[in-house]
């Protein structure tokens, strides 16, 4: 399995495919226009290239379109000289001129202005351009990486990008698939993230399996990596140590993987049980049973902070058999005083409370 970065590794058929392409495209000198939700790990991809190309010890300059002021956008890309404009108090270099030899990646490349992408075409057909004030033409030896999530065949069509640019840029295409795509991953980059951040915070948190496992599965990731990434993050910081709960999950996801499951239907996988041996001596079965039942109880009524209505809700049963269930173990009293009195009423439930 070919890994080149944290977020580049799995052994999906999607994953598989992009390092297959990596190896591919990275031999040549093509002009590559990486496309994929945010979050997937464009700029990973466009370092992998890089360094498995013949230009890996020349730099590597990264460009975020989208998050330069376009009225410096050009400067920033091209350079400018002295006096060029006010505030140009010496002669800079652009981020063209910086990569000379290696290669430039232009991430968010569809946030381009369209006054711009005049320039930029010129560059990926020429390799030649001139700072901005300027009448010196420079040329550039460079590889040109560009990236987007938008679709910039819309964005052709809505006249938003240049027709000639974008074929220019698309020579070689390469998509990234998303986290929901390539599901069969999680568990290999949720075991990596856990021990990345145990090792850098000195934490000894255990990686999710079975039910953490389950429901980050079922999540569709609408963050994609990015979004797996700092939510194991998250965890490993605040739990510090031992094992992760259902309860340390966001609410997103425990609700998602929650309302996955058919109410009521009893669905439940084997490994969600308690892993008890019958013991050759055998067991008093109801005993047991109870103690299950007692446990799921006590978990419901925590959970909703002693809502006895929405604590029946989670456990699919009516209040009045969640009532006499609490009554058979003395955790309500029959009604005699002011204490018992209050402790039958279930403030919780009335629209004062926490219901």
């Amino acid at each position: 399995m070919l890994v080149f970065r944290s977020q580049l590794m799995g052994e999906s058929p999607a994953i598989q495919s992009v390092f297959s392409a990596i190896e591919k495209v990275s031999q040549t000198d093509s002009t590559i226009l990486i496309t994929g939700e945010s979050g997937t790990g464009k700029e990973l991809v466009a370092r992998a290239v890089h360094d498995s190309s013949f230009r890996a010890g020349k730099n590597l300059v990264i460009v975020n379109c989208g998050a330069i002021p376009s009225d410096l956008l050009e400067a920033e890309l091209f350079g400018h000289i002295k006096g060029a404009f006010t505030g140009a108090t010496q002669n800079r270099q652009g981020r063209f001129e910086l990569s000379h030899g290696g290669t430039i990646f232009l991430d968010e490349v569809g946030e381009i202005p369209l006054h711009l992408q005049v320039k930029l075409l010129r560059v990926l057909q020429t390799r030649q351009f001139e700072p901005v004030g300027s009448s010196r033409t420079l040329e550039v030896d460079v590889r040109i990486i560009a990236a987007t999530n938008r679709n910039l065949e819309e964005a052709v069509q809505n006249r938003e990008f240049r027709e000639d640019l974008y074929y220019r840029l698309n020579v070689i295409p390469l998509k990234i698939p998303s986290l929901r795509e390539r599901k069969s991953d999680i568990p290999i980059l949720v075991n990596h993230f856990v021990q990345q951040f145990n090792s850098l915070t000195g934490h000894s948190v255990e990686p999710p399996t079975g039910q953490i496992l389950e429901a980050l599965m079922a999540y569709d990731w609408p963050g994609n990596i990015r979004e797996l990434e700092n939510l194991m993050e998250r965890l490993v910081i605040l739990k510090g140590h031992g094992s992760v709960d259902l309860e340390d999950l966001p609410h997103r996801i425990f609700q998602e993987y929650a309302n996955g499951r058919p109410p009521g239907s009893g669905a439940v996988s084997a490994w969600e049980f308690p892993r008890m041996i019958l013991p050759n001596s055998g067991l008093d079965l109801k005993a047991i049973v109870a103690a299950f039942e007692n446990h799921l109880v006590d978990q419901a009524l925590a959970r909703t902070h002693g809502n006895k209505n929405r604590a029946s809700e989670l456990l699919s049963m009516n209040r009045t058999t969640l009532v006499e269930k609490l009554r058979k173990r003395g955790m309500i009293i029959p009604i005699g005083d002011r204490a018992s009195r209050d402790l039958n009423s279930d403030n919780s439930d009335s629209p004062s409370g926490n219901a």
